[in-house]
This record gives structure tokens, sequence and C-alpha cells, in this order.
């Protein structure tokens, strides 16, 4: 690997440049054994010390006569090999180490305004609190000035209701400082442990844990913390970020980070004017087992870091709505859905989920959320929020308009053996079928009615209303009887209301004396399971296919309180006391079979049953 960094520099300048010595044969030496010695991910430079000793012979790259062009090779050339942008060699005559700046001996009064001036401390309307800090600081430090802090600073914290902890500007900071911080948002027991650190120059590795004891009262678990990163963000603060991130107990908005580093040395190579700049400690995540160094933290909100604050505000004001929308949505679930102990039941337990929401950060996250937790408590796929989308305006199409709408909806065939075949994918209102029933009878009913065999098909039938499922089912019994199709009860009024055939219909009835066969797959739903139920429970039909849907009587749409959240429930469940009925579980058929092999499979039983009637 580092061989071929050594033969990348040369490619890049040895056609253009005389071959001469311009600087000692063992510069690249030193570098190399500053990686080797230096570098956080040893890993990474297998094949080095075989290179540095190859590279004792090698003086092409040395004949760069300009030392910041022989720098600049040597840094492209190493970062594109270990692929890290950290690495830098650069060429520094008047170059003086930083020293990190010391606390001065400062009476009170000034100390307060130095205080003041480096940390931005605000309360937000609605109790959030607002703290930016540009440099974090170690816990030596911390100790040091720990009083101030606390009175200037913490002890104004403390009372709000969220936090929202700005890094977008934070560069700098003591790697001691990590655990200081985080342990402010965890609580004294247990212990945590926060991250671990690898120091190459010393091969060790330290592990940080949270800390028992504070100054001033923690800021708790329990309150949201919002913490804005931008792709200035560096360093320290990105481990902050990342840590408190992997605990769950803060959402990052704002951008990516910059991918810096825990700790980065500027090494002087030998005597001459060449530094390189080298991460020597790496930090691992203890939950990940990843690193953010190089790749930085990904927020949780990306959005740009200038419109970072007026989110994460969003986010809080969002998440203070959150306890009054799973109470009332436990109080409408408990109050209308259908099987009264099973509302009950979800109310109770969705009380107890709250804490689980304390990382929401949009509507639709919480939407998403609350749905999926409706339907896992409940055991239905139909109790979950929606959108409360307004009703269309009615419609006045012409006859002609109906007609085509008609051809559209209805699919109708015959087979051999005068088997008569029926497809529609939706179930209408009783209303708007009785209006054009005449025209459905005349295009439709009356191609299939008079054949001896029928098979209707719901493989596609994904519901709709079911106040039309009586009509429907009223033409495959006779007149002269009225029969008891189903007990329907509503959760809401407490009230049961009987579904009985009708004595009188539009055009001929099919009747009871023909054989009838329903094809269903797993997306029949709703209304037509209500109608395959009724049929085979009354011994009216043999059902061929998948078990069905498992779907609901059209549920009903309720608002969450005063918050733009919309709940579906289902208030409607067919008679129960004969045993279950079909929501949730769906309707099984007698024969079952793939859904695309169902009409296939009714074919071949009537054609066999005529078959044999012949005989």
């Amino acid at each position: 690997m580092a061989t071929s960094l050594l033969l990348l520099a040369s490619v890049l300048v040895l056609s253009n440049v005389a071959v001469h010595s311009a600087f000692a044969p063992d510069l690249i030496v030193s570098m190399a054994k500053i990686l080797l010695d230096n570098y956080c991910s040893p890993e990474k430079l297998t094949g080095m010390q075989e290179a540095i000793d190859a590279a004792s012979s090698n003086t092409e790259i040395l004949s760069i006569p300009d030392p910041d062009t022989l720098a600049s090779v040597l840094t492209g050339g190493v970062q594109s090999t270990i692929s890290d942008t950290r690495l830098v060699i650069s060429h520094e005559p008047n170059y003086v180490p930083a020293v990190a700046p010391a606390l001065p001996p400062l009476p009170p009064d000034q100390l307060i305004g130095v205080l003041q001036s480096s940390i931005k401390l605000e309360v937000l309307e609605g109790n959030i609190g607002y703290l930016r800090i540009d440099h974090i600081i170690g816990e030596e430090l911390a100790d040091k000035i720990g009083t101030l802090l606390l009175e200037l600073v913490w002890n104004k914290i403390l009372p709000t209701s969220a936090l929202i902890f700005d890094l977008r500007y934070t560069g700098s900071g003591d790697l001691s400082g990590i655990p200081y911080i985080v342990s402010y948002f965890t609580d004294a027991e247990p212990l945590i442990h926060i991250d671990s650190v690898y120091d190459r120059p010393t091969n060790t590795t330290t592990e940080m844990w949270s800390m028992p004891t504070l100054l001033g009262e923690r800021y708790g678990t329990k309150k949201p913390l919002v913490i804005l990163t931008s792709a200035n963000t560096k360093g320290i603060a990105e481990d902050v970020a990342y840590c408190l991130k992997n605990l769950k107990r803060a959402t990052i908005v704002g951008e990516k980070t910059a991918g810096g580093s825990v700790k980065i040395e500027k090494i002087k190579v030998g005597d001459t004017d060449f530094y390189v700049t080298v991460p020597s400690a790496m930090s691992v995540n203890p939950i990940t087992g990843k690193s953010w160094e190089v790749a930085g933290v990904m927020p949780d909100v990306e959005i740009n870091a200038e419109d970072a604050l007026a989110a994460a505000i969003n986010i809080i004001n969002l998440r203070a709505e959150v306890p009054a929308i799973l109470e009332a949505t436990g109080a409408l679930v408990a109050d209308n859905y259908a099987f009264e102990n099973v509302g009950a039941d979800v109310a109770e337990k969705l009380a107890a989920t709250s804490g689980d929401y304390n990382l929401i950060s949009s509507k639709v996250e919480l939407e998403t959320k609350l749905s999926a937790d409706l339907m896992t408590l409940s055991g239905d796929k139909c109790l979950k929020t929606t959108h409360n989308i307004p009703a269309l305006p009615p419609m006045n199409p012409s006859p002609e308009m109906f007609i085509e709408l008609i051809k559209v909806s209805f699919h109708t065939d015959l087979f051999e053996n005068n088997i008569g075949y029926l497809r529609f994918d939706m179930f209408g209102d009783f209303e708007e079928v009785q209006a054009i029933a005449q025209i459905i009878v005349e295009h439709v009913w009356n191609k299939v009615v008079n054949t001896d065999a029928l098979i209707v098909d719901l493989r596609n039938n994904v519901g709709g209303p079911t106040t039309a499922i009586a009509g429907f089912c009223s033409y495959f019994f006779d007149a002269d009887k009225q029969v008891l199709l189903d007990k329907l009860y509503d959760r809401p009024s407490g009230t049961t209301t009987e579904l009985w055939s009708l004595s009188e219909l539009t055009g001929a009835r099919y009747g009871t004396k023909k054989s009838l066969i329903i094809l269903t797959s797993g997306a029949t739903a709703g209304a037509a399971e209500e109608f395959v139920y009724i049929m085979k429970k009354h011994g009216r039909a043999m059902i061929v296919g998948e078990t069905t849907n498992g779907a609901s009587h059209p549920p009903e749409t309720f608002r969450v309180g005063e918050s733009e959240v919309f709940l579906s429930i289902p208030t409607t469940h067919s008679d129960t006391t004969q045993g279950p009925a079909w929501e949730g579980a769906g309707v099984a058929p007698h024969i079952p079979v793939p859904a695309d092999a169902a009409l296939d499979t009714a074919k071949g039983i009537l054609n066999k049953h005529f078959a044999g009637a012949k005989k």
C-alpha cells in the first residue's frame, strides 16, 4: 500500500521534472515512520515497513525542487491510498505549535464576562432552552470554573422543558469533556459505557463511562434534547453528538458533520520544515462498534444548518403535543373500536408506550409509529392513522356516462357448459347503486343471470361500502323466504342491526338452485369479505382461492383532539355469537389454491359437475 503511494507520486512528477535530489534521501522514510508510529488505524498501513526499507534507496520523488509541491504531491498520494483526508503533509518554515489557551487569573467580574461572551444562552418561547458552546472544555477546566458555570449557565437551563444544544460552530474541544457533557443527559445509575478511544502512540484504549457524580443537577433522560450540527461541527463535538444519538438520548438536526478526529497531531519531520498532520487516536462507539471519524455524524433530520434551529423548535413543539395525542387516541379507540374489550386493552397498552415517542421528529413519523402501534396492539390492520380527505362533490353523469363507467367496472364472460363469469373490484353505496340498478341489470346482470352456474370473481375486490351487501346477496336467494344474512354490532351507539335479504329486487334473481363459486385472494377485503362471509355461512357458495385479507367493515374517521392527526377506526363488526367473524382473520376458502389458479380450478370443478350430470 505504501509502495503504491510512492509510485503514485513518482508518476505525477517524473515526466515534468529533471531528476536531481533536492531533499535529504531519508525524508520520505521519516514521514512514513511517523505514520507507522502514530496513525490511529494501523491496519490500513499493512506493508508500510517494507515500503520504508525499499524507499531508503528511492530518490526519484525527492527530485521535486519545490517543497510545497512535494508536500502537496505526497498529501494526495497518502490520502488516496489510505482513504483519509485528515492526513496532510505540509511545508511550514514559520510554523509555531499551537498552545491550548489557559484561563488567565481574572477577577470574578471579568471571568463572568469571558464566559458570557463564549457561551450563548437563551430561553425561547415555550420554555425551550437554547445553549450554544463553540469550544468544549475539559473536566479539569470545568472543575475550576464549575461554580460559575452552574450559576451563569446550567441553573438557567435546568428549569426548561426541552433543550436545543447548538454545536454548529463547535470545532474544538477537550477529550475529557465528552463524558462530562454526556453525563448531564443520563441518569446517575447505572453507569453507561459512552465511548472507547484508541491511542496509537501508546497503543492503549481508554473506555469512557458516564460519571456517577456531577456538579449540580442532571438534565435527565426525559426532557427532549435536540443537537444542531453543521459541516463545521468537528472533533470532540462530533463525538458528543454521536454518543447522545446512539444512546437514543438526542435527535441530531442539521448537516452531516465534518468527520474529524478526537485527536489530531502535527508532527515535525526530523530537522526539516515538513510536518505530518495525523489523527493519532480513534473513537469507537460501544453501541455501533463504529466510528464517526472521516464519515462524520449523519443527522436524524437532515436540513441546511441555517434552518436547523427553526426545525428543532418545530420538533420540540410536536413532541409536546404527543402525550395529549396518545391520550386522546386511546380514548377514541376505547369508545369506538368495534370490539370493546380489544379497544380497552389497546388504550391501556398505548399509554404505556408513550416513552417510545421521545425521538419523534415529524408528523409523518408520529403517524407512522402510531399506526404501527395501533395495528400491533389490536391485531387489526384497519386500525391506523389516516388523512382527513374531504368527500368528493356529487357527480351528475349522463346515462351514457353511467353505461361506459359500468362497462369498465364490471367484466362478464360466458364459458363452456353455460358457465357465467362476473368480476367487479369494488362495492358501491346502496343509494348510488339503487339509482343505476336498472342500467347495471341491462348491461351486466342480464349477461350472466340465465347461466347454469356462475363464478363471481372477487380476487381484486378491495371492498367499499357495505350498504349494498344485502341487495347483492339477495340475488342468490329466493324471493319467497327472507333470510337473516348477518347481525352488525355498532360500537359507538351500542346497537345491533339485523341484515335481511330483500324481498324486491331490480331484475331477475339467480336463486338458490344453481351453482355459485366465489374466487378470493389475500387482496379481497372489506365489503367483499362480508359478502363472502355471508355466502359461506349460509352454505350458498363454494369459496375457491386464498384466505381473504381480514380487513374490516368500512372504518370511520376521527380527529384526535385538536391536533391534525386523524384515526381510521373500524366501528362495526359482524355477529360473533356463533363463532369468530371475518374481521382480522379473513374468510378461509373451501378449496385453497393460489389466487392465480382459482379461476381454472373453479372452471374445472363446474365442468366436471356438468360432465357427470350428462352421464
